[in-house]
């Protein structure tokens, strides 16, 4: 990822050729990186956004590695942050596979894994909550008064 594939003004970023809008929290998180970059390495000629005190002084990007050992023994991982973040858009969005795929560009299997998984959580939440009334679902029942298809 290259500096700029980060809109700071207009809060978005660009992965893979996607864009996506940036949360409050990324947000932060990628001004304070920037602000650090700034200050740790005021020279660097690298567009890499991740850079370390090794890759500073060079025009490549910061390995897998470094990013592995700047995450081990967290309790939250990149994987449960990308996780969570993914499910936070299915619940927050209804549950929509299509919204889905186009914010994180899944292909429809996944995204409808996600919506699903979203779904089940909703009614779960739903029917946990003794406040909302659980209405049987199917036909009214017929008193009488129902016309045949067609009548008026």
């Amino acid at each position: 990822m290259q500096l700029n594939d980060v809109d700071v003004g207009n809060r978005r970023i660009t992965i893979g050729g996607h864009v996506r809008p940036l949360d409050d929290l990324t947000h932060r998180a990628v001004l304070d990186w920037l602000d650090h970059r700034r200050n740790r390495w005021p020279n660097t000629a690298n567009l890499h956004l991740l850079i370390t005190q090794k890759t500073a002084v060079e025009l490549g990007p910061a390995g897998k590695l470094w990013t592995t050992r700047a995450t081990r023994n967290l309790t939250a991982t990149l994987e449960r942050h990308r996780v969570d973040r993914q499910l936070e858009e299915a619940l927050t969005h209804g549950a929509d596979p299509l919204h889905l795929a186009l914010v994180f560009g899944f292909d429809e299997t996944t995204a409808i894994r996600y919506a699903d998984s979203a779904r089940q959580l909703l009614q779960a939440e739903l029917e946990a909550d003794p406040r909302v009334r659980h209405e049987p679902t199917g036909p009214p029942p017929d008193n009488g008064t129902r016309r045949p298809s067609g009548s008026r």
